[in-house]
């Protein structure tokens, strides 16, 4: 895909940061994998545009508010920039699985918002990373190339082995910078 947008999208949860099934509520509770903060600063420096597709649930439920959570996301524009990368944007879903939006993944209103954002007419040819089958299938509706990383649920959606036909499976999200920057 030679005229494909130098756009990788990358969930937060599990990618960039250490994941919790009783959700991130506070700045103190987001710890991100250091090899994380410096991968998304290496893409930038290679000219990649990384942006982020977050489902945010606990905001609906009632675990954390906005303000937290862009607490949260000024702390990781802080530590890419430190590392000299910078994310272009942020995108994230607050609300609950039943509550009837068109933005939680695996629905692609988040990929939609990011690409607005971006100024792109499609996201076609991009990457969509994540550790689970619901980050690929968002990335898939908006024709984004899949890879699965093995971090936070990585492991146990590779386990299941469906769904991942189409993707590519590394160990981390630095192992999928490698492999991408040296497809250059």
């Amino acid at each position: 895909m030679p005229n494909a947008p130098r756009v990788v999208i990358l969930d937060r949860d599990g990618v960039i940061n250490h994941d919790s099934d009783a959700y991130i509520k506070s700045l103190e509770e987001w710890i991100p994998y250091p090899s994380s903060i410096e991968a998304i600063a290496r893409l930038s420096r290679a000219g990649w545009q990384v942006a982020i597709a977050t489902n945010q649930s606990g905001i609906a439920r009632g675990y954390y508010d906005e303000a937290t959570l862009a607490k949260m996301h000024g702390e990781l524009e802080r530590l890419v920039a430190a590392a000299g990368g910078e994310i272009a944007h942020i995108a994230y879903c607050p609300h609950g699985p039943d509550d009837g939006c068109t933005c939680r993944k695996p629905l692609p209103g988040l990929l939609e918002e990011i690409g607005t954002a971006l100024g792109l007419d499609s996201l076609e040819g991009s990457w969509m990373v994540g550790d689970s089958l619901r980050d690929l299938q968002a990335g898939e509706a908006m024709g984004c190339r899949s890879a699965l990383v093995r971090t936070g649920k990585g492991n146990h959606t590779e386990a299941k082995a469906t769904g991942l036909e189409n993707a590519k499976v590394f160990n981390d999200l630095a192992a999928f910078a490698d492999w991408l920057l040296d497809q250059a």
